[in-house]
Formats: structure tokens, C-alpha cells, sequence
């Protein structure tokens, strides 16, 4: 019976948690359509042109093609993916190419391999950073490739991310007839937090995931875990994320808050239910000092056994799996809005403008994106499919450990906010305002009344008049 009940919550979900997202106010998956579109610099269509020719007659093409992986674990998933797809592909040889982890210096990096001609011809990046590498013309615009390809199904994935990888800025529609397709969405995950049991029971503190099942982690029940946690020494932590948006941004989305205006064409950081979420996040390092100090890679000590809770999505799971520790996960706390303010997670694999094998490229882009290759991708712990379909959700729960997959999903169930690009402003420019504020804020250098004071007259600088 409780696997029946899984099943009809997970088809419940598919209609409602992913229908655009529209009920998330932090960050919606179906942002508000601009009345004047930026037209972007120059749209990338399929061409065999490029800054080097393929070469000639039968002699196999090499395609090189990159992900950011999180960690060792996680570069030996897609290595050994790559080793596959090149033995089943005819007429390439595949490269696979690790890139940087966390953090916006390795899309800027691509943005600058792009522009000078040396990047790989297919790449992963995270959905926030669509619209601007669509409308600086560094990726191509598959539509005409996927209209020749029989059998092609936008809706065979999420309706949230394929919005944004369909959305066309020359005429601010999206779906299977805009004219439009950036890339196909790898994956899907939300945040949990991973746990070291062995800690936990050390310090005679509840088990976060009995307290889930009982409706009872709440902020006050992760702040008692984590204080008792921190208690076994000045060397373990209760809590550990690292510095990017994601982490963060779950605070101020639990409290109700979020980085932008529920028509996401302006910031919203500055809301009081926003300041609420990083005052909380803020007491974790200034005033209890439960967790690893913010700046610091909270991976490392965790897998050391020196934090207790752990806060990461589910590409952390092949390193994880490492350890020698009892552990589990458990979805995040709820918040004062009674959500966990958790996040749809979703990349894509895109395809170089400046490619010289674009029809190559795109197969590459199709196979990495089967529900086969999906499926021994996740069986490996590293995502949650990006296809729609109840077989892939019904093998996610066998894909062990974590014994509690469930949480991820109920995570999903949360009504996430759905990770998205900006296309009435820069997201980039968006989070190079708002990421050093928020560390400042984070590491006691900066209180929230000044930063609420100011950080949106800055931020609203980025959106479009």
C-alpha cells in the first residue's frame, strides 16, 4: 500500500509541482513574458560552419564535451559514460572533459572558451544561465536539428525546465512550436541533508528522519540536532553548505521570501519574509556557530565524519557513498511558511555555437539524454531523471544508498522553486551583486538591516527598463 500511495503522489506531483511553477513565488518555473523581448546578439542556428572543418570522407570526428561535476565520484560516473556512448556512436570519438565544481567561474569560463573558439562542443550548464548564453549567441538553436529527428518529444521531459529551453526571446513564446530549443535538461534534484548517523546518535539527539515522519522538522528541530551535534566537540559542526545561491537561498524561501518579485522582473531580497530567512541562516555562524564557517567546502569535513548534517542535492551521492560512517538523508526543515523552501535543480547539455559538427553533436546531446543512459546515470547515484515517466521515479527509490530516496522526492513534492534563467534581466549580473552580500552578511561583517537597506537599489539595477 505505502508503495501505491508513492505512486499516485508521484502522478499528483507531475501535475502540480511542475506545471511552471507558478505557485513559487521565490522562483517560478514560468517567468512573466516581456512586453519588448531583448533580441539576442546573434541567434546560433545548426550550421556546419565553424573555426575549424570537420574533416573530410569517413574518418571519425572527435567531440569533446564537458559536465561540472561535484566531486571524484561523480567524474568517474560521466567517464564511464562517455566510454559507453562511444563504443554505440558511429562517426565520432568522444572526449569527456571534467570541468570546475561550484560556482559561476566555470560558466565564466566557457563563456570565454566559446568567444575564443576552444570550447567543447558540448557542454552541462545549469539552467539559470540559459537565457544569457542563448542571447549572447554561444549556443545553438537546435529547433531545426530536432524537427528533422524523428520521434523527437519536448514534453517527454519536465514542463519546467523544457519552458526555459524552449522560450524564444525574438518573440517571448515557448513550447514545441517557438521556434526554440537550447539544449535538453540532464537531470533533476532538489536538496537534502545528508547525515551522519553515527554522530547524531553519539549525541543523544532525534533522529531527523523520525521526526520528518512525524511532521516534527521544523527550524527549531534542525537547530536542536545541530547545537546537540556541535556539542561533541569544537571540531564537529551540526550544519555544513557551501557558498553559491542554492544553499542560501532555501532560507529565504522557507520564510516565505526569495530573490525576486513573484513576476521575477525585480529583486525581492529586501522583503521582510526574505530578511527573516537569512537572519535565521545567519545565527547558525555568528551566534550558536553550529556550522562549518561559511567560505569553507562542508564536503571534505562531512565525509571526515566532522558534520552532522550535510546540505547538498543528489549529485553528491557517489562521493558520499564513500564513507565509512553510518548515513542517511532527510529533506530539509520547513520553514515559517510551512515549506521546505527547497529547489527544482535541472542543467542542460547545450551545444558550442561555434561548433563544426553540429549534426554530431546533437546526437551526442539525444543519447546523453535517453532514459537508458538517465537511468545508469542515476543508478549511480549522481541525479534523478529528467524525463517524465513512473518506471524512471519507481527505479529512482531502488538506487541505494541512501536508504531515505524518498526524501528527494518529497522535496519534489514541496513544491520546489524551479531553478531559472532571467530573461527580463542578467542573472549573472544578478548574483555577482547578491552572492558577496550575502557572504558578508553570513560571516558577520554585515548586518541584515544593512543589507536589506541597500542590496535591491543595487540589484534592480540588472532587469530590463
Amino acid at each position: 500500500m505505502l508503495r501505491k500511495s508513492f505512486l499516485l503522489v508521484i502522478s499528483l506531483l507531475l501535475i502540480a509541482s511542475f506545471a511552471l511553477g507558478a505557485c513559487a513565488p521565490a522562483q517560478p518555473a514560468a517567468p512573466a513574458q516581456p512586453e519588448s523581448p531583448a533580441q539576442p546578439e546573434s541567434p546560433a542556428q545548426p550550421s556546419t560552419s565553424g573555426e575549424s572543418a570537420a574533416p573530410a570522407g569517413d574518418e571519425d570526428v572527435t567531440i569533446r564535451w564537458r559536465t561540472r561535476p561535484d566531486n571524484q565520484e561523480e567524474i568517474n560516473v560521466y567517464s564511464n559514460i562517455s566510454q559507453e556512448l562511444d563504443s554505440k556512436l558511429d562517426g565520432m570519438v568522444l572526449v569527456y572533459e571534467p570541468g570546475g565544481t561550484e560556482g559561476s567561474n566555470y560558466q565564466d569560463q566557457l563563456r570565454t572558451e566559446v568567444a575564443a573558439g576552444t570550447a567543447p562542443d558540448v557542454f552541462w550548464i545549469p539552467g539559470t544561465d540559459i537565457a544569457d548564453f542563448a542571447e549572447r549567441g554561444l549556443i545553438l538553436n537546435i529547433s531545426e536539428l530536432a524537427a528533422q529527428t524523428e520521434g523527437f518529444d519536448v514534453d517527454a521531459f519536465y514542463p519546467g525546465p523544457m519552458y526555459h529551453l524552449t522560450y524564444n526571446p525574438t518573440n517571448a513564446q515557448s513550447g514545441a512550436n517557438s521556434g526554440a530549443l537550447w539544449g535538453l535538461p540532464r537531470d533533476v534534484s532538489t536538496f537534502a541533508l545528508y547525515l551522519n548517523l553515527d554522530l547524531i546518535a553519539e549525541a543523544g539527539a532525534p533522529d531527523p528522519r523520525e521526526l520528518a515522519a512525524n511532521g516534527e522538522w521544523d527550524w527549531d528541530a534542525f537547530l536542536d540536532v545541530a547545537q546537540k551535534t556541535h556539542a561533541l566537540g569544537s571540531d564537529i559542526y551540526g550544519y555544513g553548505a557551501n557558498a553559491w545561491w542554492g544553499p542560501y537561498g532555501v532560507w529565504l524561501n522557507a520564510a516565505g521570501g526569495g530573490f525576486f518579485t513573484a513576476d521575477r522582473n525585480a529583486c525581492g531580497l529586501d522583503s521582510a519574509a526574505s530578511l527573516a530567512g537569512l537572519e535565521f541562516q545567519r545565527s547558525l555562524y555568528t551566534e550558536y556557530g553550529v556550522a562549518v564557517p561559511y567560505g569553507e567546502d562542508s564536503e571534505p569535513p562531512f565525509r571526515a565524519g566532522k558534520v552532522a548534517m550535510f546540505q547538498n542535492g543528489r549529485w553528491a551521492t557517489p562521493g558520499i557513498r564513500t564513507v565509512e560512517f553510518e548515513w542517511d538523508v532527510v529533506e530539509l526543515p520547513k520553514g515559517p511558511s510551512g515549506s521546505q523552501g527547497n529547489w527544482l535543480f535541472w542543467g542542460a547539455y547545450v551545444i558550442n555555437a561555434k561548433t563544426a559538427n553540429p549534426e554530431q553533436a546533437w546526437a551526442l546531446v539525444q543519447a546523453l539524454t535517453t532514459a537508458e543512459t538517465q537511468g545508469k546515470v542515476a543508478a549511480l547515484g549522481a541525479n534523478i531523471p529528467s524525463r517524465v515517466g513512473q518506471e524512471a521515479f519507481d527505479a529512482f527509490l531502488t538506487f541505494t544508498p541512501p536508504a531515505n530516496n524518498q526524501a528527494f522526492l518529497n522535496g519534489l513534492a514541496d513544491n520546489p522553486a524551479t531553478e531559472g534563467p532571467l530573461w527580463t534581466g542578467s542573472w549573472p549580473q544578478f548574483d555577482q551583486i547578491m552572492g558577496p552580500a550575502v557572504q558578508a552578511v553570513l560571516t558577520g561583517s554585515r548586518s541584515v538591516e544593512d543589507f536589506g537597506a541597500t542590496i535591491c537599489e543595487e540589484a534592480n539595477k540588472v532587469f530590463t527598463p
